[in-house]
Parts: C-alpha cells; structure tokens; sequence
C-alpha cells in the first residue's frame, strides 16, 4: 500500500470537535470522534478547504521553514504566479525579486515564465490530440487529488504535462549546472506557494517519480520578510522575465487566456469544480476541448495560505499583466521541438485512490456493501452532522467499517433511550408473584 502524505495537518489540542470542517471539506476525508476531529489519509486531497473554515485554527499546512535554506550551498525562489497579486500597488516584479535576493536566495526564476511555456506545450497537445475531450488541466494539484479520488474514470481525461512549477524547477537546474557548473544536488529549488496541495505534490508527486522542487515555503510565512525588502530593484537574475500572460496564470481563467482557445471552460472553486466533473463524467461537456480547474476560489491567488483578499488580487494581478505586456522572451519553435520530444510530459500513470474499501475479500466486500446501505435506509437522511460524519451515507460506511456505532446518530440514540425509558417504566410496575393485590 502506497503511504499517504498531507501537508494539511491537525492540532488535536486547539480542535474543539466544532464539526465546521466536516461539512466544508468536498471529500468528506474528516470525522469528529471523542470531541476532535481526525484526517482519513485516503480521501485528503489536501484542498485547504478545512483550513479556511475552521474558526480556532486547528488545521494548518505543513511547510518548509526559510532555515532550510543553509542546506544547499546554491539557492533558488520559485515565486508563484500568484505572489505578485499579494503587495501594494505599484509594486514591480522587480522589487519581489529583489526583495527574495536579500531575504536569503542567490536567485529567482519566475514560475509564470514557465507558465509561459507550458501554455505553449498545452495549446500544442490540445490541437495534436483530438480523441478525447474535454482535456483536464493538470495544473492544479489538488483537483488532480480530487478526479483520484472521487472520478477515476475521468483520469483519462487529465492533460498529461506538467505544472509551471515542476519546469521552472527543471529550467533552474539545468542552467545553473551549465552555467556555474554546480550538481543538481547542491542547487535548492523552493516555491512560494499559495496552498497545501503544493506541499503535498512536491513531495508525493502525481505522474511522477521525484520532484524537481526541494521544498516549499508558503506565501504566508515569507511574506512579512518580503515587505521588509521591498525597497530595491537593483538585482540582475541570470534568468529572463515573464511576460503579464504568465502572470496572470495566478488568476482563474488566466491559464485559459494565454492558451488563446475559444472553447474552453474556466472554473474555480473546490465545490464547483466537484459539479463540473460530473457534468463531464455524465458526458455532459464532450463539445469542450479544454477545462481549467482551480480548487480555490478565483484561483491560485484564493489559496489558503496567501494573504491578501482574492478580490483584492485578482485586481492586481490583472492590471500588472496588462502593464508588463504579452510580448514573450520564450523561442516557441525551441518548445514545441522539446514538447514533441517529451520534455513536458508527466513520466508515469496517473492511478486512481480507492477512498472506499470495505474489505480486502471480495465476497465479504459485497456483503459489507449490502450492509451499507441498509442502514443508509434506517439512518433519518437529514445530514446534520451531529454524529461527527459529513453525513448518513458516511456514517453508514464508518458503521459497517467498525468506526462507529448506530447510537452515534442522535435521533436513533433517542429512539433507544425512548425505548429503554419504556422498558423501564414497565418493569418498575411489576411487582414479586408472592404479593396478594391490595399490595400490588
């Protein structure tokens, strides 16, 4: 069995077994038991839903310190397209860039310049591979989870290239070992990340092996000490620039307008894209070609561990786009000979994750699904929570399953106290034979 990891993660002690991140998590990978909440590895995708929506900050993402920094002897910032939509306005690539140079990087190479050249390998795959539609984006690491996990059937239809953060990784390594001759080993390749998801695939990668990204830090914690830097714009990276289309990547929709295309579909939102891949698994949305899918809400810059308002940013993020241009320093001819090579295909098969395993026996699977569902149908079916799953159905499964009981269910534990209360009653009116009837 393939160990699980999440960057999501629980502080038992801060967790008040408020039952909030139960109803707001699209997998229904938590339950709430003895009064805390408890992860279930096998549905996680590490969305940061729960994080958002707990209110005594008992889930947080687990990711790399600056420190981490000391254990390469050459280091890089991967800054996500979404970073730039985070400062005041007015404030330049430029100033960022120069601002991580001071905090501790030797040097930065934009991920939206990667973005730039995977929109080239997408919009190429999209017009050489017509069999199967819709395309997914595999840009989103937490959706690509999300199709593992709740559609496996439409794994298929997921783009087989990979993210803007994987290549830039690669495209810094491979200059500096050319250029300064350093060993991949001694070079460490950090992304400032919007969301858990990142964390999680950059150390479980999907489609891949290994991960050309040494660790990730979140946009949140590097924050402050970026503010505290930004005063300067005097630092020359050896790498070139984006333009505003890689950019603008950061924002829902921005990946569907560097691609160009006129019949693709944007959504985002954890919960939309969940109504979307049904559509699409009920072969509802064959006549779309391409569907970029976002698990937070306006994208990359709606992720949980920024911190400027989504609003706020995606503002930001569009008028910088606009300012910087969409005049490309990428050589698209050198990209679609290396596409056509395999340079941004994902090595291995995306493999589905069964979040639903009743048994290792087949035949005792089945009985244990039979089982399921009758007691689906003795459960209410209001869904409210109470018995700490997400709802009936998932109470049901934790039955069979041996993690809960009937009596969990607050309304089958009345019936049962009503019962025994009546049992009671009636045996409190009995009375021992050997007494005559006045006694009685």
């Amino acid at each position: 069995m393939q160990q699980h990891y999440h960057s999501v993660t629980l502080d038992v002690d801060k967790c008040k077994g408020c039952t909030n991140c139960i109803k707001g998590c699209p997998t229904e990978a938590i339950r709430v038991r003895n009064g805390k909440a408890h992860i279930l590895d096998n549905k996680c995708i590490d969305c940061g839903e729960c994080i958002r929506i707990c209110p005594n900050s008992a889930k947080y993402a687990a990711t790399d310190s600056i420190s981490r920094l000391k254990e390469f002897k050459f280091k890089v910032a991967l800054p996500a397209p979404s970073l730039f939509g985070q400062f005041k306005e007015g404030t330049s690539t430029k100033n960022i860039i120069y601002a991580l140079k001071k905090i501790g990087f030797d040097e930065v190479y934009e991920v939206p310049l990667a973005a730039e050249e995977v929109t080239i390998a997408i919009r190429e795959y999209i017009n050489t591979h017509k069999d199967i539609r819709p395309l997914i984006s595999s840009s989103c690491p937490a959706v690509m989870r999300l199709i593992q996990v709740r559609f496996p059937e439409l794994i298929k239809n997921i783009i087989p290239i990979k993210s803007p953060m994987e290549i830039a990784a690669r495209r810094a390594k491979e200059i500096l070992t050319k250029e300064y001759g350093y060993k991949a080993e001694e070079i460490g390749v950090f992304f400032i990340s919007p969301c858990p998801a990142k964390a999680t695939s950059v150390r479980q990668p999907i489609g891949s092996d290994k991960s050309h990204v040494d660790g990730v830090i979140s946009i949140s914690g590097i924050f402050g000490d970026i503010v505290k830097n930004l005063d300067g714009e005097e630092f020359e990276s050896i790498f070139s620039s984006s333009s505003g289309l890689g950019i603008g990547w950061g924002r829902a929709g921005g990946e569907n307008l560097a691609i160009g295309g006129d019949n693709y579909l944007a959504v985002d939102g954890i919960h939309n894209c969940i109504e979307v891949l049904e559509e699409v698994e009920m072969n509802k949305l064959f006549d779309i070609d391409y569907i970029e899918c976002q698990a937070c809400i306006g994208g990359c810059i709606g992720g949980a561990l920024t911190v400027e308002s989504q609003y706020i940013a995606r503002v930001k993020i569009r008028r910088l786009s606009e300012k910087i241009g969409s005049n490309s320093p990428i050589d698209k001819n050198k990209v679609v000979e290396q596409f056509e090579n395999g340079y941004f295909n994902l090595e291995g098969k995306i493999l589905p994750k069964s979040s639903l395993k009743l048994d290792d026996d087949l035949v005792e699977a089945i009985r244990k699904m039979e089982l399921l569902e009758k007691t689906v149908k003795d459960l209410p079916g209001l869904d409210c929570g109470s018995c700490g799953s997400p709802n009936c159905r998932a109470l049901a499964e934790d039955i069979v399953k041996g993690q809960a009981n009937e009596e969990d269910c607050i309304f089958k534990l009345r019936d049962r106290v009503k019962h025994l209360a009546g049992e009671m009653y009636d045996l409190a009116q009995k009375l021992p034979p050997t007494m005559d009837t006045k006694e009685r």
